[in-house]
């Protein structure tokens, strides 16, 4: 088992070279505001434990050169993101680096054992190319709400037969290693805050548009999980009073409108009633239709995919507007698989939270498109489980 810091001083030093690099020992004492000697005695004992290792002499502030220290090259953090209908598996080195990364499809609705067999397998392929001999902690994302101390999911309405499921329990018994589980949505909007868009926010809502749609908030840069796990389903508020029914069991929720079921379902509607022969071609070449080939037409400029795009980001927008001007929060990024459709929807959204939100929430309020894509969740995984790592014990 991977030691662990003995105190907070020592878990903010291992937080600091995590998310800033190597550094030298002078500059180290800038940020954790301990005095030399004390300094000293805690890097000594995170020496010991060998979570750092010396980095050689740092440049020179004008008096005797200080030592670089690092964390220990050989640390490495496995993240898995599991969506609705792919997994991707990556390794980590202590910087949360990616080293090696696969992604493959997966229906979530196999159930538990069927995805984590997947995933163990995928895990073990990255093992064998090298880049990993074991790992120090895994970070898990999964597709719903989760209790989070017992890394648990809880009630997720896309997963059947996932309720109560001891993820974390049963794959810190495959991997040797300690196991920590999040919803999808909070893991993603901390790879971003860790390496994307969102490096210099603290408090911002990423809001993910895949087959479903989540919105994980930051509140002074720590995820907001709420009392159950379930803080962020913003797929299940109410935007049509009576409107469809949705996978949850109400009606007129943004799901049930938009994310990337919902625009497959309107897409194949649109084509089997003649209102665009590129979608039409499209769905007798390959008998269903996806997200991805909305994007496809709207880019060769098809009507109805446009307005697809924009009246789903319209209603997206609607709840995003009511987010801001509960929250006020300092950036918005979108994510998700969905975010293939680009400007069009970003546009969309921007129009309607710009129109509805108080001006003074949305005076200074960039909203953007994540950086990291299919990273973000791997990256955030590994940065959840080193959360844990660097923690006192």
């Amino acid at each position: 088992m991977t030691a662990r810091p003995a105190n907070a001083h020592q878990a903010r030093l291992l937080r600091l070279l995590r998310d800033g690099g190597p550094n030298s020992r002078a500059q180290l004492g800038d940020q954790v505001e301990l005095s030399r000697s004390k300094l000293a005695v805690e890097i000594d004992r995170l020496l010991q434990t060998g979570l750092v290792v010396a980095d050689g002499l740092a440049a020179s502030r004008g008096g005797r050169r200080s030592h670089n220290i690092r964390l220990a090259p050989s640390l490495r953090f496995l993240g898995v993101d599991i969506g609705a209908t792919s997994i991707d598996v990556a390794v980590t080195n202590a910087e949360l680096e990616v080293l090696g990364h696969l992604t493959q499809p997966m229906d979530v609705r196999e159930g538990p054992v069927a995805v984590f067999e997947q995933a163990l397998a995928m895990a073990a392929k990255l093992r064998a190319s090298g880049v990993a001999e074991g790992f120090d902690g895994a970070g898990i994302g999964v597709p719903g709400p989760v209790r989070f101390p017992e890394g648990v999911p809880v009630a997720p309405p896309i997963m059947p037969g996932w309720d109560g499921f001891p993820v974390r329990e049963a794959l810190s018994q495959e991997l040797g290693c300690p196991v920590m589980v999040d919803n999808d949505v909070n893991i993603m909007a901390q790879g971003e805050q860790h390496a994307g868009v969102a490096r210099a926010v603290r408090d911002f809502l990423y809001v993910k548009i895949g087959t479903g749609i989540g919105c994980g908030i930051l509140v002074g840069g720590e995820v907001y999980r709420g009392t159950n796990g379930s803080a962020g389903d913003i797929g299940h508020i109410q935007v049509e009073v009576d409107g469809r029914p949705c996978a949850c069991g109400n009606r007129g929720c943004l799901e049930a409108y938009f994310g990337g079921s919902a625009l497959a379902r309107d897409a194949e509607n649109a084509a089997r009633e003649g209102r665009s022969a590129q979608l039409a071609a499209r769905l007798e070449e390959t008998g269903e239709l996806e997200a991805r080939d909305v994007a496809v037409a709207a880019t060769a400029g098809d009507a109805v995919a446009l307005d697809l795009i924009r009246e789903g980001g319209t209603r997206t927008g609607q709840v995003i507007a009511g987010l801001v001007s509960f929250f006020n929060p300092g950036l918005v990024v979108i994510g998700g698989g969905v975010t293939g459709l680009g400007h069009t929807l970003l546009a969309a959204i921007r129009t309607q939270v710009y129109r509805q939100s108080l001006p003074l929430a949305t005076g200074n309020l960039p909203i953007v498109l994540g950086e990291l894509g299919p990273t973000a969740g791997v990256i955030g995984a590994a940065r959840l489980t080193s959360d844990h790592l660097f923690s006192p014990a």
